[in-house]
């Protein structure tokens, strides 16, 4: 009869049994001798996701969030919400964006230097950080019931203020872009049952300059804003409010920022048990104009969209092959009454569609 594996000769000796024993032996020895590998070995081995600072913050923020309602709200006007400010430094001195009914066009402007006592010419705002600064500037507008706003003695306190690091690039960067923003012209417009309103003007209609006795330094800072009357009506009526915590998390981009912005004021107007398809194309055209391949754009913009859901953990969003897909969803911040320093309160609409005296 056929002898089977494991059942030995007539002596019980099964040379495969045997040889696993051996083999078992050898790893035991060899594990005492062994010394342990470090932490950071086996997390390499299991390729365990790196904890970066972006991550971090994201993680932190999401947590915060995750425990109640803001502690601090931030304000966007629902013009910027759906449109946005160049993401790059670009020559043009005109910015056209649209937005379904929505359109924004932003015009550079012109500021005088006191050393020369020239007019100068600066740029369009670009980048995070124009977004970050008008979000400051509308909150303190409404905190307060009044356009005129006081951006610090100091850059330095003013950048801190923003949640920012005071280095010196930070400090610079913010200078050059609250310039910019401060000079710009800008038309904001709305096309509502075949009947279009608008606001023409600047932002900030007058501003305060000074700048320092070093040579070095004779860049120009204002130091005081006054938003223009109309857009400070304007953004009394159609402010969007933001989780002040959400806002600082993603901070470093800009179009993470407009991202979060644009699912603000959009999910909660979804009709309940209705979703709307956002192709990929119309995408590129708001968030990714830069980009010259869609499929760039898309590996990208899926990339910030989850950044910006683990901030916005209500916001019901599915990526699909043909896009996003968008269902109702709560807004970041829920309905609360803001108490200006001036007669009558102002009431904060849950829904993220407007401020209303």
């Amino acid at each position: 009869m056929a002898k089977r594996n494991g059942d030995g000769d007539q002596y019980g000796w099964d040379d495969r049994r045997q040889q696993a024993r051996g083999l078992l032996e050898k790893l035991e020895q060899a594990a005492d001798t062994r010394p342990d590998k470090p932490p950071q070995q086996i997390g390499k081995v299991l390729k365990l996701p790196e904890v970066t600072p972006m991550r971090k913050r994201l993680l932190d923020a999401h947590g915060a969030i995750m425990d109640g309602a803001a502690k601090e709200i931030a304000y966007q006007h629902t013009v910027l919400c759906q449109t946005g400010l160049p993401y790059r430094a670009t020559k043009l001195r005109a910015w056209e964006r649209q937005q379904g009914n929505v359109m924004l066009k932003l015009v550079a402007g012109e500021a005088l230097d006191p050393h020369t006592r020239k007019w100068v010419e600066v740029g369009l705002p670009h980048g995070e950080k124009p977004r970050l600064v008008l979000m400051h500037l509308n909150t303190e507008a409404l905190r307060t019931g009044s356009p005129m706003v006081d951006v610090e003695n100091s850059l330095t306190a003013f950048v801190k203020a923003l949640g920012l690091a005071a280095h010196g690039r930070n400090i610079r960067t913010i200078r050059d872009q609250l310039t910019a923003l401060s000079a710009a012209t800008i038309r904001l417009g709305v096309i509502e049952n075949e009947r279009a309103v608008q606001i023409n003007g600047q932002i900030v209609s007058a501003f305060e300059l000074w700048s320092g006795k070093d040579e070095n330094q004779r860049v120009l800072w204002p130091s005081t804003v006054r938003l223009s009357d109309d857009y400070f009506s304007s953004l009394m009526h159609h402010a969007v409010p933001l989780n002040h915590t959400a806002v600082a998390a993603l901070s470093g981009s800009a179009v993470a920022l407009d991202t979060y912005t644009w699912l603000a004021q959009r999910l909660h107007r979804i009709p309940p048990g209705k979703t709307q398809i956002i192709r990929w194309e119309m995408l590129k055209e708001q968030f990714g104009p830069d980009y010259a391949l869609l499929r760039q754009f898309r590996a990208k913009f899926i990339e910030t969209l989850r950044h910006v859901v683990t901030v916005y953990p209500s916001a019901k969003v599915d990526i699909t092959e043909c896009g996003l897909e968008l269902r109702q969803s709560a807004p970041p911040v829920k309905k609360r009454i803001l108490l200006l320093r001036r007669p009558g309160p102002v009431i904060i609409d849950g829904e993220a569609t407007s401020v209303t005296k």
